[in-house]
């Protein structure tokens, strides 16, 4: 029996999730007529029509609704495949998409990046850093292969493992009553305003999560896009908030006379830990890289945690 090619399957799926030929050639890097040739190949091959034709838009019948979906796994399969070949000589070889969120990454990889390069110099490393939303849409979609993100986090069907705690501090300005207090008690933050990243950061869940009657108060319209932003508000006095550890210790606070307490006497926290899909032929490399990671950690985890215990 004739079976679709993985080209013609990459070629439909690029066309799925553009909604265009021309776009989906660019993304393919082929002309226009030579993707359109294949996609009516894997047609003729698979014996019904994937595309709806009778309308001027692009759009997918539902036989190529449910094709696009098995396609996508195949391709993330096939893609694994390869890499686990290549990196089968030596561990933690050849690529690795990696993802990030923002609130990780500019804090907790410049410590141990040039230290995996040394170690794994055939590790060819390719980050992204973006919301943990999109990260996670991507991990599924084959787009990444492993995520370094915050929890907690809904991972289901993914597999997980905690490498590090990090606390939340209370952070208030030099003039701030509470200023220079080693701990503060929640109910003495009742009146405070509480800043917050924008929607789609998983620190503003987390921070919610920390004091959630005081994020009922918190300022709808004064809101950051990054820790940095979010510092820089505090120490005006616009508010009060709470900071990672890792970005504290990495130096966000610099040039600042913000004012540093744990709640309650005892720091919130969050868990940072990798992810990545079931099954995946490279999680030994996975694990390993999750245990050299772990070296680097302010407040690491020993022990692997999944994610229910985090």
């Amino acid at each position: 029996m004739l079976l679709p090619t993985l080209r013609q399957m990459q070629y439909f799926v690029a066309l799925a999730e553009t909604g265009s030929f021309s776009r989906a050639a660019n993304v393919c890097h082929v002309t226009q007529s030579t993707l359109s040739d294949a996609v009516r190949q894997l047609e003729e091959t698979v014996g019904v029509s994937l595309i709806d034709r009778s309308n001027r838009t692009m759009a997918l019948t539902a036989a190529g609704e449910e094709a696009v979906r098995r396609m996508k796994a195949l391709l993330v399969d096939a893609r694994e495949m390869v890499d686990a070949a290549r990196a089968s000589q030596a561990p933690l070889s050849g690529r690795i998409r990696l993802g990030v969120i923002p609130s990780i990454a500019p804090y907790f990889l410049p410590r141990a990046l040039p230290e995996l390069r040394r170690a794994y110099p055939d590790l060819r490393l390719h980050l992204r850093e973006d919301l943990t939303r999109t990260l996670l849409d991507d991990l599924r979609g084959g787009r990444l292969d492993i995520c370094l993100i915050a929890f907690p986090v809904q991972t289901e069907g993914l597999a997980t493992e905690i490498i590090a705690e990090d606390s939340l501090l209370l952070a208030v300005d030099a003039g701030h009553r509470l200023a220079g207090r080693k701990t503060v008690q929640r109910e003495e933050l009742a009146e405070e305003t509480l800043l917050l990243l924008e929607d789609g950061h998983c620190l503003r869940d987390h921070i919610r999560a920390v004091a959630p009657g005081l994020a009922d108060q918190q300022n709808e319209e004064i809101r950051a896009s990054s820790l940095t932003t979010l510092v820089h508000m505090v120490d005006n006095r616009l508010g009060i908030t709470f900071l990672p550890r890792i970005a504290v210790e990495a130096g966000i606070l610099s040039g600042t006379d913000i004012q540093l307490s744990e709640l309650d006497g005892k720091a919130a926290r969050r868990s940072l830990g990798l992810v990545w899909r079931n099954g995946s032929s490279r999680e030994g490399d996975f694990r390993l890289l999750a245990g050299f990671l772990r070296r680097f950690a302010i407040e690491p985890v020993r022990d692997r945690a999944a994610l229910d215990s985090a």
